[in-house]
C-alpha cells in the first residue's frame, strides 16, 4: 500500500451491537431490508447496487476471510480517493442516509489500518485503534 495515497470510508458514527461501524451500503442495505425505504427510494437503492455490483470487485468474493466474522470482525472497506467513478455516486447514499435520519462520517486517511485486501479501487483493512 502506498503510504501516500489517501482513502475515505463514509461509516455510522455509532459502533452497532457487533461492535462496529457499519460503511454507508451497510446503512442502506439495513433501512431496505427493514422496509423503510419508499418505493421510490427502493427502486434507486436496487439501481444504485447493481451498478456498484458491477463497477468493482468485492474482495469477499475474491478472499472469502476477509470478512469472516472470527477472522476479522472489525474488517472496513475504504475507498481510494483515486477511485473518481466510484466517489461521484456516493451522494446519493449519504442523501438517502440524511432523508431517513441515519448519521453518519466521512473518513480520511493515508493509513486506515492493516491491510487485508486491496486492488486498484479500495482496501480492506482491520482498522488502527
Amino acid at each position: 500500500m502506498d503510504d501516500a495515497l489517501e482513502f475515505v470510508r463514509y461509516q455510522s458514527t455509532q459502533v452497532n451491537a457487533r461492535g462496529i461501524y457499519v460503511g454507508i451500503f451497510g446503512l442502506a442495505n439495513g433501512l431496505a431490508k427493514d422496509g423503510r425505504l419508499s418505493e421510490e427510494d427502493h427502486r434507486w437503492w436496487q439501481t444504485a447496487n447493481a451498478w456498484y455490483d458491477a463497477a468493482y470487485p468485492d474482495p469477499n468474493l475474491l478472499d472469502p476471510t476477509v470478512y469472516d466474522r472470527t477472522i476479522n470482525p472489525h474488517a472496513q472497506a475504504w475507498f481510494k480517493t483515486t477511485a473518481a467513478h466510484l466517489l461521484t455516486r456516493i451522494p446519493g447514499y449519504l442523501d438517502l442516509l440524511d432523508r431517513h435520519g441515519v448519521q453518519w462520517e466521512e473518513l480520511r486517511s493515508t493509513t486506515p489500518g492493516r491491510v487485508l485486501y486491496e486492488d486498484d479501487v479500495q482496501v480492506v483493512v482491520v482498522p488502527n485503534r
